[in-house]
């Protein structure tokens, strides 16, 4: 859904490009509607930051000076969050969260209107355009409440904590979020997007009137408000407390009824799960992969119907690669436009894993797809990764409009192709002069390509050159079209997912290309030949890029040995949080298995005992916060797998692959321990917690240690490293080394390495399970047979 009044006002800058002007005497010079005016030490600040911006265009409002200048400047001007950022010059006098709002809430005796959102959703634009850029809805706001507005990607703890009070009294949830708070910061009223007047999109109270009786009923029902306040906290503490563990270990029942229940609700026309919208993660692909692996047959099915479902899909960008965020229609085809970076880390691993278990190119043709966009679109300077790209971008008549970036008409494709590209890329992308949203084209693809290929008049072959061509054109062309806004911070959590991607990816993509790619033109290289140019094998660049985001992160973004959560316009803030710690570890384990650089495992290692701030010890699970971090009204336990999985989840499976690497029983017990923390809920709804199925799956599928060792150098192991590329073995750890020192050092962190030695002079790979190993073998075929026995 979408408005064009809703989006024809606010600039699609950046506030990271907003350009450095001297102060001319309109600004700060109006003061925000019905708000008493700034204490002259916050004048100062916001002159100050205000000057040191960086060049660029205009600020984010429609409320200007004639000089150019914005009328208003709030507190979030000095954030370097850019959701917050967004809302700096909102004519609303919004703080960040901390004590001084709540503060100054209980000194005026007034309630507390909390916001959260982030910087790409569209409805949190829609609700700024509407409501916290209205003047009039600004001065209620500042005469009767203190405004706090909240970045949910930085504060993933108080977005948890106040989401599920909103689920608790609506039944529903989502972004923009608002909340209506005591000064003790207990909720008592909330909901997500509310438009600014009654009747507006069919709702018959509009946020104006919603935040007039709410502070009638506060100001003259205190007893009513104090009991739903105490009531909702209540109801927070519990849910959100660790959930009760199970009688034991979670095993093989609780992974076949995860496999019903995805029978259950599969679609089996479109992939996915039945009905719209349509989340990739909806549908466990990667746990169904597991399954496949132990024999079942329709759990392949399901997964692999689904990833291609999608790949066909417009929720696919069939130009630049990686996909969006979900898909509005049960068929994958009409699209919510962000696209985020954690969603689509996810989604290469799942595809890569699907082209190991199925040698399916074109599930490996994606994930490189997804891999590009990563390294080409979303890199920062430094190597680290940007967080995520909005839904809305400018259209020529300079209104923000929903996907316009992304979509085409046919006339805009015969421009930029020669004409017989032009008609295969709108015959295979189904371009139509009607379109398929709002006049112009979603690109997606119903029908093979080998179907239109025919009706072309050319091989299959051919036409997939003319279309990689074709692609690199359009990529082109869209490429100068105003871009959607991209949030440029950068966030451990999802940098660790991205860094996993890339670290699988590498050890696909090895040395050189495996052979089931050859047909692949945008191979970078084949089996027997090298790589153009001199550049390195692909697989090696995936390498490279995932080190450089993990050494920013480890350089960057610790403090004291711990780490921050985000890094922007040049700050790293806030103490990180569980999921940062586990989805980063198991970044470094990836990395340390793709590499064999100790420093890797090393980190992880050393990072794993830094979580233990976070240990629940009564439960054997983790908090999302540690112990000396802000204290909420609850401490949440994570205990749920939805669009990213839960730290509690990841550290489940890191637990149990150290405890295989370093051969150290006491990850395996606080591993168990994990799993049994949430034993009660894995057997009452185990897709609730569909990513700790991947460490049932381990532990118990005979997880095996896969030792490598080369006499002189690592490439001399590109023949087992290729077999064990393209081979789905999910539930193994893998240490690579070369002889004499390396080895050395290596064995510090893999004691099993001791002793290990390249025999012969040849390479040698061990296979080995429970700490035993089968005979070392130098003959890749032997090794390949090594990893056929077992699960």
């Amino acid at each position: 859904m979408r408005s064009a009044a809703a989006t024809a006002s606010i600039s699609s800058v950046s506030p990271a490009l907003l350009v450095v002007l001297a102060l001319a005497p309109g600004f700060l010079a109006n003061p925000l509607p019905g708000a008493p005016p700034p204490p002259p030490e916050l004048v100062r600040e916001l002159e100050a930051a205000w000057r040191a911006r960086p060049a660029g265009a205009a600020p984010r409002t429609r409320h200007r000076n004639p000089d150019g200048t914005p009328k208003y400047s709030n507190r979030l001007l000095l954030s370097p969050s850019p959701y917050l950022q967004q809302h700096a010059h909102n004519p609303v006098n919004w703080y960040p969260w901390g004590d001084e709002a709540f503060e100054t809430a209980r000194r005026l005796g007034r309630p507390v209107l909390l916001s959260v959102g982030y910087s790409t959703c569209h409805w949190c634009h829609v609700m700024e355009e509407e409501s916290f850029e209205d003047e009039e809805i600004a001065r209620l706001l500042n005469e009767r409440y203190v405004a706090i507005k909240v970045d949910r990607e930085e504060r993933p703890d108080v977005d948890a904590l106040y989401m599920t009070a909103v689920l608790a009294l609506t039944g529903g949830g989502g972004w923009p979020m608002t909340v209506w708070l005591t000064p003790d910061r207990q909720p008592f009223y909330g909901g997500t997007y509310f438009p600014a007047r009654d009747g507006e999109r069919g709702i018959r109270m509009g946020f104006l009137t919603v935040l007039s009786k709410v502070n009638e009923v506060y100001r003259n029902e205190p007893g009513q408000v104090a009991a739903s306040a105490e009531s909702l906290t209540a109801h927070l503490r519990q849910s959100l407390a660790a959930p009760t563990p199970g009688d034991g270990l979670p095993g093989e029942i609780v992974l076949q009824r995860a496999a019903e229940q995805c029978a259950e609700r599969f679609d089996a026309d479109n992939g996915g799960t039945l009905g719209a919208p349509k989340f990739p993660s909806t549908m466990p692909v990667r746990f169904l992969l597991r399954r496949s692996a132990r024999g079942d047959a329709h759990a392949l099915e399901m997964a692999t119907r689904t990833l291609a479902g999608m790949a066909a899909g417009g929720i696919h960008d069939q130009v630049g690669g990686g996909f969006h965020r979900y898909a509005t229609d049960a068929r994958w085809r009409v699209p919510h436009f962000e696209k985020m970076l954690y969603d689509n880390a996810l989604l290469a691993l799942a595809y890569l894993e699907a082209y190991q278990a199925t040698g399916d190119a074109d599930f490996a043709r994606v994930a490189r797809d997804i891999l590009r966009w990563l390294e080409r679109d979303m890199t920062a300077p430094e190597g680290a990764f940007f967080s995520a790209t909005d839904a809305d971008s400018p259209a020529p008549d300079g209104r923000r409009e929903e996907g316009w970036f992304f979509t085409w008409t046919p006339a805009e494709i015969d421009a930029a192709l020669e004409p017989a590209s032009s008609r295969l890329v709108k015959a295979f992308y189904a371009v139509t002069p009607e379109g398929n949203f709002e006049g112009r084209n979603v690109l997606h693809t119903p029908r093979p390509l080998a179907a239109v290929a025919a009706e072309q008049g050319l091989s299959e072959a051919q036409a997939r050159i003319l279309l990689d061509a074709a692609r690199e054109r359009l990529y082109a062309a869209r490429a100068k079209r105003p871009p959607p806004l991209r949030d440029e911070k950068i966030l451990v959590a999802w940098n660790g997912l991205a860094i996993s991607a890339l670290a699988r990816a590498s050890q696909i993509w090895s040395s050189a290309v495996p052979a089931a790619l050859d047909e692949d033109p945008r191979a970078e290289a084949a089996p027997s030949s090298p790589s153009p140019s001199g550049s390195p094998p692909p697989g090696q660049a995936y390498a490279t890029a995932a080190a450089r985001a993990a050494d920013f992160i480890l350089t960057r973004m610790q403090t004291g040995g711990r780490l921050r959560r985000s890094f922007a316009a040049g700050q790293a803030r806030h103490d990180a949080y569980l999921e940062d710690y586990a989805f980063f570890i198991a970044g470094l384990l990836d990395l340390y298995e793709a590499t064999g650089e100790p420093r890797w495992l090393g980190e992880a290692i050393r990072l794993d005992a830094v979580l233990a701030r976070h240990y629940e010890r009564e439960s054997g699970g983790f908090h999302r916060t540690a112990g000396d971090q802000e204290a909420l009204l609850a401490r949440e336990t994570p205990a749920d797998d939805g669009a990213e999985p839960s730290g509690n989840s990841v550290q489940a499976l890191n637990l149990l692959r150290l405890a295989e690497l370093t051969g150290d029983d006491a990850y395996r017990r606080r591993g168990e321990r994990a799993q049994q923390a949430f034993g009660g809920l894995l057997a009452r709804d185990p897709l609730a917690l569909a990513e700790m199925l991947l460490a049932v799956d381990f532990r118990t599928g005979r997880p095996r240690q896969i030792l490598l060792v080369a006499p002189s150098s690592l490439a001399e192991l590109e023949p087992f490293l290729r077999i064990l590329g393209t081979r789905f073995v999910p539930n193994r750890v893998l240490a690579q080394t070369a002889g004499g020192p390396p080895l050395a050092r290596a064995a510090t962190h893999v004691p099993m390495l001791t002793g290990k030695i390249a025999r012969g002079g040849k390479p040698t790979a061990y296979v080995c399970e429970k700490q035993v190993c089968a005979l070392p073998t130098s003959d890749p075929a032997v090794f390949a047979k090594q990893l056929g026995e077992g699960r």
